[in-house]
């Protein structure tokens, strides 16, 4: 496979388009605002009317649920915490097919299945193997957080998205770094303690297209900073890497003077105008988050000792209002100048609301990060649990067999069935992954491996920061982010099954592991696709009795 491009390029197209059927089946059910999609739908909406998000009258979500799309919107801006790519791309759904359920989901369902095309072309570059490739496709296809995230108008999966794509175009960048060193090499190492190419290295093209990824990811939710600022420091010692490999002396601190401020300049620079440029839409409008939202100051809890010691009260005083809501409006480049300072104040407020406006909040699916990898608590984002014995609902019946327990209630009420929609990974796959995100901690470290760095890095990055915020309402579906790189580590780990050293000659044994690690890697795929049907109703809404959702409800806390 890996000798045949176009038969690799087939059936990647083949796996996403199986991942696009999967996640378009009846995707305008549940029709509901499901958990957050009430926020960012409708400020997609909102982007598409106004050029902003904007505040609705109360009881809008029945209405527009209803089709009664006139008379939603209230007056003023809405105090947005997420910055907009996410949502200007739902927007695009909403434009094409309407406000409703179908309209603002398809745009993930569209993004999540070139998710699944970008691991594929992702795992292939890292690992050398088509195979491998195809394998990460089929993982990310079948796992249950990526495919009910990619039928939801929720941000994180283009966070996901246009994450992978950045760290990807690094990836590329370093072979472009090293097959142009190689050319250039032996005429810029003749001297003794030559630094290698410097000049003719300044511009990296796949450098530049990977610091506008990290703009948009950045642009679609804040969490996509840490990974960038890892992957910075990962992508110096890359740099170090290839210069010593080349007979450099000095190679660290050689490419952190030769590297390090091109690398910023491309990753960062590049990023921070992107992300800012995002901001155009906003900027346009500043006047009126200048009139309707600058005293509106984020504060932190009052009082002292624990929690339920502790109130909070915003600020929200006229005397507190942004320097620029009491001054003239300016033109031409003050003009610009006065709403980019505008804009400042604002991401000082957001970055107010997300570090203490939270904190000691609760929130029923809320968990610890310290277990997000092994699926501590998965997050319920639809339900309707009532629905009596004989009942039908969107056409199936529901014939639950009547429970001699006197104390049964909720969706544990004998007779009753119910649909459930669950934020939940398939186990077989992120239980998997999480051993061999330890085997690929140990193969970077004791073999030097670096791609198993990627994987490592790609993971602890995107997972560790959340353990700063354990102490506010914080969800484990923000693990998507970190999936492509769990793929990546299993992915590699099941390579080394395939690619045992070969054995002395006649003994076969090397053979024999070969054929045990293809077996092995073929039962896995095998149980994370069989894993991934049975959770098939609570991914997808489906009628279910009290016994069958039970059987799927495998740990407590998971209800």
């Amino acid at each position: 496979m890996n000798g045949s491009p176009r038969a690799g390029w087939l059936a990647t197209i083949g796996i996403t388009a199986l991942a696009f059927l999967l996640r378009l089946w009846h995707l305008g059910t549940p029709k509901v605002f499901a958990f957050d999609e009430t926020y960012y739908a409708k400020d997609a909406w909102a982007l598409l009317e106004y050029g902003y998000a904007r505040n609705f009258i109360e009881g809008a979500d029945e209405k527009i649920l209803a089709g009664q799309l006139n008379g939603v919107f209230a007056d003023g801006p809405s105090m947005i915490v997420h910055p907009d790519v996410g949502k200007w791309i739902i927007a695009l759904g909403i434009k094409l097919f309407g406000m409703d359920p179908f309209g603002w989901r398809i745009a993930s369902v569209v993004v999540g299945s070139l998710l699944v095309l970008l691991t594929i072309r992702f795992v292939r570059r890292v690992s050398g193997s088509m195979m491998l490739g195809l394998v990460g496709g089929i993982l990310v296809t079948f796992d249950g957080l990526a495919f009910v995230l990619s039928r939801l108008a929720l941000l994180d999966l283009f966070v996901a998205f246009f994450l992978l794509l950045a760290v990807h175009l690094m990836v590329m960048d370093r072979d472009w770094c090293r097959r142009r060193f190689s050319a250039l090499a032996p005429t810029q190492l003749a001297a003794p303690g030559a630094w290698g190419p410097v000049r003719r290295m300044l511009f990296r093209p796949w450098l530049l297209c990977s610091g506008i990824a990290w703009g948009l990811a950045i642009g679609c939710k804040w969490e996509a900073l840490y990974p960038l600022a890892a992957f910075g420091l990962l992508y110096v010692a890359w740099s170090a890497g290839m210069r010593r490999s080349f007979g450099v002396r000095l190679a660290w601190l050689r490419a952190c003077v030769a590297d390090g401020p091109t690398a910023f300049v491309h990753l960062v620079g590049v990023a921070l105008a992107v992300y800012v440029m995002t901001w155009i839409p906003w900027m346009t409008h500043a006047d009126v988050y200048e009139q309707s939202l600058s005293a509106t100051q984020y504060t932190r809890y009052t009082g002292e000792g624990h929690c339920e010691n502790k109130s909070y009260v915003p600020e929200n005083l006229n005397d507190k209002r942004w320097p620029t809501a009491t001054e003239p409006d300016a033109s031409g480049l003050g003009e610009v100048t006065q709403s980019l300072r505008s804009l400042w104040y604002y991401h000082r407020d957001v970055y107010t609301f997300h570090t203490h406006f939270l904190d000691c909040a609760e929130h029923t699916y809320g968990s610890h990060p310290i277990g997000w990898l092994v699926l501590n608590r998965p997050v319920g984002v639809a339900a309707d649990t009532g629905i009596l014995s004989g009942a039908k609902s969107r056409g199936e019946m529901c014939e639950a067999t009547p429970s001699t327990d006197p104390d049964g209630d909720g969706p544990e009420q004998a007779g009753t069935c119910l649909r459930q929609v669950l934020l939940l990974g398939t186990p077989v796959l992120w239980w998997g992954a999480f051993v061999a995100l330890i085997v690929s901690a140990f193969m970077w470290v004791a073999a030097r491996d670096w791609r198993f760095g990627v994987a490592v890095v790609g993971v602890l990055s995107t997972w560790l920061p959340w353990l700063q915020y354990a102490g506010r309402p914080i969800f484990s579906f923000y693990m998507i982010i970190a999936l492509p790189f769990l793929v990546l580590g299993l992915c590699l780990c099941l390579g080394k099954l395939l690619d045992r050293p070969p054995s002395p000659v006649g003994s076969g044994s090397g053979h024999r592991r070969r054929v045990g690690g293809t077996i092995f890697g073929g039962i896995f795929v095998v149980l994370v696709i069989c894993n991934f049907a049975w959770f098939w109703p609570i991914y997808t809404d489906e009628l279910l009795t009290r016994q069958e959702w039970l059987t799927r409800i495998w740990f407590k806390r998971w209800i």
